[in-house]
């Protein structure tokens, strides 16, 4: 079978190395003019960013889809464990490290509040059983009604923990100080949505950071990238870079060709990983299409983000790996970023800095450090070079603070992606940088479906199905959709 995938993200070099694997001939076409789709590279003057993803957790979801072509993820790369896992400024109150010792962190959790360590310990074991349900019961399925999704055992331990309750009221029951809270729910903001909207499921991502650990890939994610289109490659996938899908061809409920700006594929399938809003509404009629603009306009989306990619000529020793600066009225912060009448550029937000160059000797010149800062705001906003400048000044003006160093003298790269650049470089529905946010209305079944409701031979994979935001959630996609198009056409290859 001839199968067109469209666009080289995680999602379609994942997609693509399975249908490949599994005898179909598969082309990759990418509008950009290297793989990776949102987890692109920049360098600069030697200095090397990682322009997305730059958190590898979940091991053993990369474990099992290399599982699937008889590969471990160390036949490509090498993952150093994060020590420490990532480090916390609360406002201007205290400084503190997350550990990948358990027993380190339960004696910090001591120090927020009485008995926290042993809260946490009954916090993590909760959220480990959750998780490990929700690998069995469903990451790895894909459900095609509500009452396929009500009738899972997931739902059942999930409704001992009241699914309908918000992680935030959850951690509230069982942590008084802001601090346990505020280190429970951060994690939140990388599915795309408020502690007050997510259902209390959830919790299993201090699972995820605390128990299994946080890792870092040598090379950093654009290694990651690099091994995933080798994989790609020897599997036998041809990809086609620097040609932009202009329009899909259907006739009868099916794909017959992809249209791009050099010319014309044809197809007996079509697997999209390119953003699932747009792909929508600009490659598809109306008529086909599975999804409206309203469905689209009525969808709470996840942020999009301010990122200033900073390269310096000296080493900020205060700093580790993964910061997180967490403002003291952070919870206040969330109408801007999910309530579109509230919706406006930040004042005093929250952020995160990574350094790869404090594990990564590649990411810049020796005694230099990259800077990677990112700061959540609400899609669909004006984008404009002054408001860029603004924040940009308002979060170095907060960062030397913190560190009591001057940043800003010694800058020797400066490149800043915001809202317009999302939509140029990736066709991001109005800019999101992560698509939709993870609410109970938008989880499991209610995500945007992986099969075409109205062209039999087009499927989607990537953050916008299930299982969701993040590059493990990508993987399993495919790999549900590579099971899915086997089912529905495994003799026909």
């Amino acid at each position: 079978m001839k199968i067109i995938v469209i666009g080289a993200g995680f999602g379609g070099l994942s997609a693509a190395s399975l249908f490949s694997r599994d005898g179909h001939q598969v082309t990759v076409i990418e509008k950009n003019e290297l793989p990776g789709g949102r987890a692109s590279v920049y360098s600069e003057n030697d200095f090397n960013f990682d322009m997305g993803p730059s958190w590898y957790l979940m091991p053993d979801i990369y474990e099992n889809y290399f599982a699937e072509f008889g590969k471990k993820p160390e036949d490509y790369y090498e993952l150093k464990k994060l020590d420490p896992s990532y480090r916390v400024f609360f406002g201007d109150k205290k400084v503190v490290d997350i550990s990948p010792s358990l027993e380190k962190n339960y004696e910090l959790f001591d120090t927020f509040e009485e008995n926290g360590g042993e809260k946490l310990k009954n916090y993590l074991e909760s959220a480990g059983e959750m998780y490990e349900s929700s690998v069995k019961e469903m990451l790895y399925k894909d459900f095609t009604s509500v009452s396929d999704f009500l009738s899972g055992k997931l739902l059942f331990k999930g409704m001992k923990l009241n699914i309908l309750e918000s992680l935030d009221h959850f951690v509230n029951k069982r942590f008084d100080s802001d601090e346990a809270r505020k280190v429970l729910e951060y994690s939140i903001g990388f599915l795309g949505s408020s502690p007050q909207k997510t259902p209390s499921m959830y919790h299993i991502m201090s699972h995820i950071d605390m128990t299994m650990g946080v890792f870092y890939p040598e090379g950093g994610m654009r290694k990651v990238v690099s091994s995933m289109y080798d994989l790609a490659v020897e599997q036998g996938v041809d990809f086609k870079f620097n040609e932009p899908v202009k329009s899909l061809e259907i006739q009868e409920k099916k794909v017959n060709k992809v249209i791009t700006s050099n010319g014309e594929y044809d197809c007996d399938m079509v697997l999209v990983n390119a953003d699932y809003a747009h792909s929508e509404i600009d490659l598809i009629p109306d008529k086909h299409q599975s999804y409206s603009n309203k469905y689209w306009e009525t969808r709470v989306m996840a942020p999009s983000a301010f990122v200033a990619y900073v390269g310096i000529d000296k080493v900020l020793d205060k700093l580790d790996h993964h910061n997180l600066f967490l403002q003291e009225d952070w919870s206040n912060k969330f109408d801007k970023l999910f309530d579109p009448k509230k919706a406006e550029w930040p004042d005093s937000p929250s952020y995160y800095v990574n350094i790869p160059s404090r594990t990564d000797s590649t990411a810049s010149p020796e005694g230099t450090d990259t800077l990677f800062i990112l700061v959540p705001l609400a899609p669909g906003l004006e984008d404009t070079e002054e408001k860029r400048e603004e924040l940009y000044n308002m979060i170095m003006n907060d960062l030397e603070e913190k560190v009591n160093e001057d940043i800003r003298g010694h800058v020797v790269v400066k490149r800043i992606f915001a809202l317009d650049d999302f939509k140029r470089s990736y066709n991001a529905y109005k800019g999101t940088a992560l698509g939709i946010s993870h609410t109970l209305r938008q989880t499991a079944v209610w995500r945007p479906a992986h099969k075409s409701k109205k062209v039999s031979n087009l499927f989607y994979s990537g953050q916008y199905t299930h299982p969701g935001i993040g590059v493990p959630m990508t993987l399993i996609s495919s790999q549900i959709v590579a099971e899915q198009i086997n089912g529905n056409n495994g003799d026909n290859k």
